[in-house]
């Protein structure tokens, strides 16, 4: 088998050289895969993704142990401009546009990630193309679009920067049900015509279980269940935990989120 296109293994993430965040992380993005990161508020998703793209030290984290290989190569501890040189590129939790720039300037500042030159003009098509409300709205000012339209921007502008593997961080908050849909027809429209990867955080966890191959759960910094995500999709556990139901009885996330976790999903 070839070798995976991302792989981490016993990772370990320490913010303010006190507050141990991920205890041994492993996981595996294969070439061409959705890979779906699951798991309630707090349990490491979010420092996974920016321990991969090189983020952490911004927010005063470090790798401690582990390693993170891309393509074969060890990228822990690499400035995050080098990653995304690289083919790795993360959209972040809130979007985190430009907002007083335009549409196509925004687009434009990812040309910067990529080695080499690249063909605006062609790039800005390839986005427009995913997205034609961003082609209708290319000069307006980036803090004047709608939420739905904000993160087609966040995603469009990871597009231009020709990434191979890409990471999605809660691409449907604060989006309505229409608006969601249409955003993960375009996660696998990009995963499938472009030939990106994607390893996707995304707390619609019947969404991201419909859209990938494999999934993986993360409790208190570890992973707790992992597997083919339509093998996931029937696993009671996951039913009652994270899509709100347990065989024919619907459970409220309200009460979903004070349940101890069973002993099995910690061993």
């Amino acid at each position: 088998m070839n070798p995976p296109l991302l792989h981490v293994n016993n990772l370990e993430v320490v913010y303010h050289h006190t507050i141990q965040v991920l205890k041994g992380l492993s996981l595996s993005v294969p070439e061409g895969a959705i890979v779906a990161l699951l798991g309630s508020n707090g349990a490491g998703k979010t420092t996974t993704l920016k321990a991969i793209s090189g983020l952490l030290p911004l927010e005063n984290g470090e790798i401690v142990d582990g390693e993170i290989a891309f393509r074969g190569a060890s990228i822990a501890g690499r400035l995050p401009h080098r990653v995304a040189q690289d083919g790795l590129f993360q959209v972040m939790e809130g979007r985190r546009i430009f907002q007083h720039l335009t549409v196509e300037e925004n687009l434009e500042a990812a040309t910067y990630a990529r080695k080499g030159g690249v063909d605006l003009g062609e790039a800005l098509k390839k986005v427009f193309a995913y997205f034609p409300r961003l082609r209708e709205r290319r000069k307006q000012l980036g803090g004047y679009l709608s939420g739905g339209e904000q993160q087609m921007l966040a995603i469009g502008r990871a597009l231009v920067a020709g990434p191979s593997l890409l990471l999605l961080d809660e691409p449907s908050l604060g989006l309505s049900p229409l608006l969601v849909q249409e955003i993960f027809r375009i996660i696998q429209a990009i995963n499938r015509d472009e030939k990106v990867s994607i390893l996707l955080v995304e707390q619609n966890a019947r969404m991201a279980l419909a859209i990938s191959s494999h999934a993986y759960i993360l409790e208190n910094g570890k992973v707790v269940l992992d597997g083919p995500s339509d093998k996931l999709r029937e696993d009671r556990d996951v039913q009652e935990f994270y899509l709100g139901s347990a065989g024919s009885e619907r459970v409220s996330y309200r009460q979903v989120k004070h349940y101890k976790r069973r002993k099995r999903w910690l061993s």
